[in-house]
């Protein structure tokens, strides 16, 4: 399996790097839960954006938050997904400060992990998986590179949401509101 650098390399060299001709925005995951007033009391308790509450309840259900400064939000609710509660996992949170957003998670009663940082390159071990390796060590990136410092956190039902640090969004990783068409990347390992 080729890495991502290959990968963006790969296409850069053969010119294939194109801009996208119609915006396509991604705006809603559904996660699956076990008690939908649960969840909706964990959310809120987030400081997320309450947006909808609609359904009969007692056949159909979707309710619907958004993460302070995301355009994306989250959907739940009753017999809108068929996956098991819990099973979502790898839910991303890009913060500027992964010490402040623990400690607000925490503020707001969320449990939330230490900070971590992968062992770069490293993609065995016994930790859990995540994006970029397995193996963890405690405490964020020593030098606070952006994309390396995470945090986590589950819902009532144990779908995962990782905190990401971005302090410096790399080349090509623009502002979703903008629309202006920025050059690839060649991540490389330092």
């Amino acid at each position: 399996m080729a890495n991502l650098t290959d990968e963006v390399q790969g296409r850069e060299d053969t010119n294939e790097v194109k801009a996208a001709q119609v915006d396509l925005k991604f705006e809603i995951v559904v996660i699956p839960v076990s008690d939908v007033e649960r969840a909706k009391d964990f959310y809120a308790r987030l400081g997320w954006r309450f947006d909808i509450d609609s359904g009969t309840h007692n056949i159909y259900r979707l309710v619907q938050f958004t993460p302070p400064g995301s355009s994306c939000s989250i959907i739940f609710g009753k017999n809108i997904i068929t996956a098991a509660p819990g099973t979502v996992q790898g839910l991303y949170l890009v913060v500027s400060d992964i010490e402040a957003a623990r400690k607000e998670l925490l503020r707001r009663g969320v449990e939330v992990s230490e900070a971590f940082h992968g062992d770069v390159g490293v993609y065995e071990g016994p930790d859990e998986p995540f994006l970029f390796g397995r193996r963890t060590i405690q405490g964020p990136d020593p030098d606070h590179v952006s994309y390396r410092s995470y945090a986590s956190f589950e819902d009532p039902d144990g779908n995962r949401w990782l905190l990401q640090e971005v302090t410096t969004r790399l080349p090509g990783h623009m502002d979703p509101m903008r629309q202006v068409s920025q050059p690839s990347v060649i991540l490389r390992q330092p």
